[in-house]
């Protein structure tokens, strides 16, 4: 099974797709389902628990791939198959019991914006949540929660606070319509809540003080450096779309007051091999970030901070680089970007809203320049 060439080969159905999810803010639901039978939710998930457990890189490059179709469907793609990832610090029964069909798929929120009260074998669980995307199509949600003991928020050894992710069924929860946004419109990412939900304290893990249960080196990688490279695959692969839409767009287009076609002005074609120098530039890194971290992963070693600063520097600098592209491919096509009927405006729209994620925010420069600098850094988030 080339799982690659199977999310490339989906590029016509998901594109077929854009209007409807444009429209409906979300995945429509055969896409969704047809995604999930495809095995692309599955593809960080356990083989123990039916999934692929693939290479990381590999994994990646089917991000990239429904990214250039779409990237909020590849948002979409790549928030699943992370989710998915989890499975391997739940208990083994917990784990597939979720997981117990190929078509199971799973979201989740892990900034900590609810509150999970120990109460014996179980949590009482309150919260509301943003940024769920891709949660109308999942069997399952995982929301962070601050754990409350005695009244109180409980602290970690290292002064942090011990949150967890709380998994529940989706039918426990309340969705919320807030997502009116400007890019990635068709993830869905809007809000849920739940008030007063008893949920199994098995039913919960810790990313930064749990250790994962699976033995295989995929589980030694870090969770949050994955993520991180999966935004960037998504980001890469729209703005590789974008120089193509360019592409497609100036050997027709005439400039207003000019013979010569879009392609064959000196200029475009300056900022186009500028874009992809910077563009294949960018992606490499990853790659080569990603290698490096697999290797050490495979050889049984930990990873240190250097190589986990590695993943991450690298993903903020592909997400910002695959924006920058999109920006510039925008600007090129010129009046007949603004249109909704040209793709350049919605991967340009896509990109701004991939640049605004935790993982790859702005914060990333500074911690990762701790590393370098040789500071003490609290790898815990890498």
């Amino acid at each position: 099974m080339n799982i690659v060439q199977t999310a490339r080969d989906l590029t016509p159905t998901i594109r077929a797709c854009i209007p409807e999810l444009e429209s409906k803010r979300t995945l429509p639901t055969e896409l969704a389902t047809e995604l999930a039978h495809a095995g692309l939710f599955r593809t960080l998930l356990p083989r123990s628990l039916g999934g692929l457990e693939l290479e990381p890189q590999q994994a990646l490059d089917t991000m990239e791939a429904i990214g250039h179709a779409d990237a909020s469907t590849g948002w979409c793609v790549m928030i699943g198959a992370t989710s998915g990832m989890s499975a391997a610090w739940l208990e083994q029964s917990v784990a597939a019991s979720i997981h117990a069909t190929p078509q199971t798929v799973t979201a989740g929120v892990f900034a900590p914006m609810g509150r999970a009260t120990a109460q014996g074998d179980h949590y009482t669980v309150d919260g509301k949540w943003a940024w769920a995307s891709g949660n109308a199509h999942c069997s399952w949600i995982a929301g962070g929660c601050a754990i409350i003991e005695d009244g109180k928020p409980r602290l970690l050894p290292n002064g942090m606070l011990d949150s967890r992710m709380v998994f529940f069924p989706s039918d426990a929860v309340t969705r919320l319509d807030g997502w009116h946004v400007s890019g990635l419109v068709g993830t869905g990412s809007g809000e849920f809540s739940v008030e007063n939900l008893v949920v199994p304290r098995s039913h919960s893990v810790s990313l930064m003080s749990d250790s994962p249960r699976e033995t295989g080196a995929l589980y030694r990688m870090p969770i949050f450096g994955l993520l991180a490279q999966g935004i960037a695959a998504v980001m890469l692969g729209n703005a590789r779309a974008a120089i193509g839409d360019l592409v497609a767009l100036a050997g027709a287009k005439h400039p207003q007051g000019s013979r010569r076609t879009l392609a064959e002005r000196a200029s475009a074609q300056t900022d186009l091999a500028r874009a992809e120098a910077t563009l294949r530039s960018a992606g490499a890194y990853c790659r080569e970030s990603v290698g490096q971290a697999w290797r050490q992963a495979c050889a049984g070693e930990p990873l240190d901070a250097a190589t986990r600063a590695q993943l991450r520097l690298s993903a903020t600098h592909a997400t910002r680089v695959a924006a920058d592209v999109a920006t510039s491919m925008y600007e090129l096509g010129g009046g007949s970007s603004v249109y909704l009927s040209s793709p350049l405006q919605r991967r340009f729209r896509d990109a701004h809203v991939g640049t605004q994620h935790l993982m790859v925010a702005a914060p990333t420069w500074e911690l990762a320049g701790r590393v370098l600098m040789g500071l003490p850094t609290d790898a815990t988030l890498l």
